[in-house]
């Protein structure tokens, strides 16, 4: 992985999803419809949550009234007692009522979401995935599915929940007394979220940079730990940890200013409403006075405004919340407008393949770049159960002829047929299907020997899974194996010699039981007894397949039907083994140069 690559999954400005944008929240709208008997009942409790809410500063003032000098009341009525203990205990109950109806819909938006991210990065293109950095993309992810609950929850609970609590206390106070204590809170509301919104748009480009530094942190320690032995083999120690804690060292920079922001917000919140209240205060304390106003009055204007403070503050901290819940989503769905780069066409169908089947490339161009081109009118037919090799210098396009077969991109010209059907009018899922291939370099999962074998075909039974393992010549080993076919094989396969692993991905191929198999350099890091029993195994399992040899020891190929010898994306040369010996061209001159490397090798042994 080159830990100079851009971050790929970074949507450009023109694509990037707006922090304020509200398509994001049509996102989300499916998943509230799927649960919309769950929504309208916490909803309802919502409602009577806040009702109850309002209801305890009335009843404070009807019982201050009745406790008042004036009135020589020595009890208070028992009924206003039970009245308001009731309505405190509603308040809190039908709000975790509500909480506990809503979580699964939250719940399952994460789960949905996520899944549909994860497939959709399935989806993409190889391109996209070798430029991508797991560690910053895997990140992105967590931050958005976080974000996606902290969204959910708000919009519904908070912004409706919040006019209503607001546009009650308002009317109370508009309709029962003095017009200006309504024009009073109104005045407040306006300069308490306009000054909300500033300061918090100020802070969403620290979070944004807080993001990118903690991605890219996360990319860099993966990375490095990934290439764990590259760094021992350099001791370059010293060197990535600089790499890492340079990241660490602007996100720490940009969370003080995330911090500091946050002090700034709090602190005027709190003086906007600190000011208010003293106002209002001294209207309703005048009002006594005057004798306008009981004491139950001041009581109650001043829960109402307790009322009204909590929300208000709150109004605060859910903007903050939804901005950052935006701009924690704003990755993720920048992964989900990465465009696919091989799409099913419309109403494709399955590929119909018979058990070895026929390849033809006819006419194919293809460029990784329009300046690059890769290959050149390539043209060649392998007929149902034999076998072609393709063999050429690094760099040739040879690998590329199989990543086409692939669809992990579509040809620039020409076409591609299995069976006489263009791969490009079929599914994908089907041509891969139809596919095994042996790579040079085999990855596997941090997990068993078994579950990396059975990967092939997760449905195949144990019994299957420990016959391909002997049809590769891996058994034995895995059978002496402290753990056998439960020994971990670590990450990417690293506790594995190189023709381990390969026997291990043969074993796998071997399970799925393609139509066409495809050896990619597959015994090249084997030794030569191995690689010898591993060719005959290979031969036994592609007699009745066709079979694509991209080769680089051409004593491998000597019984194949037809080689092909490519030179910068073209073929130079065709024919079986004899015919091209005695054409004495491009594939003769390289099967002499390997006989006499190999008669050197054998003589530097036999000196040692």
């Amino acid at each position: 992985m080159n830990p100079h690559h851009h971050q790929s999954a970074e949507p450009s400005s023109s694509k990037r999803v707006a922090t304020g944008d509200w398509r994001v929240v049509k996102v989300l709208l499916p998943y509230l419809w799927e649960y919309r008997v769950r929504v309208v009942i916490a909803m309802t409790f919502l409602i009577i949550a806040k009702l109850a809410n309002i209801g305890v500063p009335l009843l404070m003032k009807q019982i201050v009234d009745n406790l008042s000098t004036t009135q020589a009341v020595l009890a208070v009525p028992t009924t206003l007692l039970l009245t308001y203990a009731l309505l405190r205990l509603s308040s809190t109950f039908f709000g975790e009522m509500r909480d506990i109806v809503f979580v699964r819909v939250t719940q399952r938006a994460m789960r949905r979401v996520a899944l549909n991210v994860f497939r959709h990065l399935h989806a993409l293109s190889l391109r996209f995935h070798l430029d991508r950095q797991t560690g910053g993309v895997s990140r992105d992810i967590e931050r958005g599915t976080r974000g996606i609950a902290t969204l959910m929850s708000f919009m519904l609970f908070s912004i409706i929940p919040t006019i209503l609590e607001i546009g009650l206390v308002c009317g109370l106070l508009f309709f029962k007394y003095d017009h200006v204590f309504a024009l009073i809170t109104l005045l407040t509301l306006t300069i308490y979220i306009s000054t909300t919104v500033a300061i918090t748009e100020w802070r969403t480009a620290h979070r944004r940079t807080m993001n990118d530094m903690d991605s890219k942190a996360n990319t860099k320690a993966i990375d490095s730990l990934l290439n764990y032995e590259t760094v021992k083999y350099f001791s370059n120690e010293n060197y990535e940890a600089d790499r890492y804690d340079n990241n660490l060292q602007r996100y720490e920079t940009a969370a003080v200013k995330n911090e500091t922001s946050l002090g700034v917000l709090n602190s005027v919140q709190s003086a906007v409403i600190a000011l208010a209240v003293s106002v209002l205060m001294w209207r309703a304390a005048s009002g006594i006075v005057a004798g306008k106003m009981t004491l139950g009055d001041l009581v109650m204007i001043n829960g109402l405004l307790v009322q009204l403070y909590i929300p208000l503050n709150f109004l605060g901290v859910m903007y903050r919340e939804i901005k950052q819940a935006l701009t924690d989503m704003e990755k993720m769905f920048g992964l989900l407008q990465e465009h696919r780069e091989v799409e099913d066409a419309p109403g494709a169908l399955s590929l119909d393949v018979s058990k070895g089947a026929s390849i033809r490339f006819e006419n194919v161009d293809f460029s990784y770049e329009s300046k690059r081109q890769i290959l050149f009118n390539v043209n060649f037919e392998v007929k149902a159960g034999e076998t072609i090799a393709v063999v050429g210098s690094s760099g040739a396009g040879k690998s590329t002829l199989s990543r086409l077969l692939f669809r992990f991109y579509d040809v620039t010209s020409g076409r591609i047929l299995i069976d006489d059907q263009d791969i490009r009018a079929t599914q994908q899922t089907s041509v891969r299907s139809a596919l095994g291939i042996v790579p040079q370099d085999t990855v596997l999962f941090n997990d068993t020997i078994y579950y990396n074998i059975a990967y092939g075909r997760p449905t195949a039974t144990r019994d299957e899974v420990i016959a391909a393992a002997k049809a590769a010549h891996i058994h034995n080993f895995v059978e002496q194996l402290p753990d056998g076919y439960n020994a971990m094989v670590g990450e990417r396969g690293l506790k594995l010699s190189g023709g381990e692993k390969q026997r291990v991905a043969i074993a796998r191929t071997i399970l799925k039981q393609p139509s066409i198999l495809i050896f990619d350099e597959a015994t090249s890091a084997l030794d030569s007894k191995t690689e010898k029993a591993i060719q005959a195994e290979l031969r036994e399992i592609s007699a009745e397949r066709t079979t694509l040899i991209i080769a680089h020891r051409l004593s491998t190929i000597v019984d194949a039907d037809q080689i092909l010898v490519m030179e910068h994306g073209r073929i130079l040369e065709r024919g079986n083994f004899r015919e091209l010996i005695e054409h004495n061209g491009k594939f003769a001159e390289m099967w002499r140069l390997q006989q006499e490397e190999d008669a050197q090798r054998a003589a530097d042994i036999r000196a040692a």
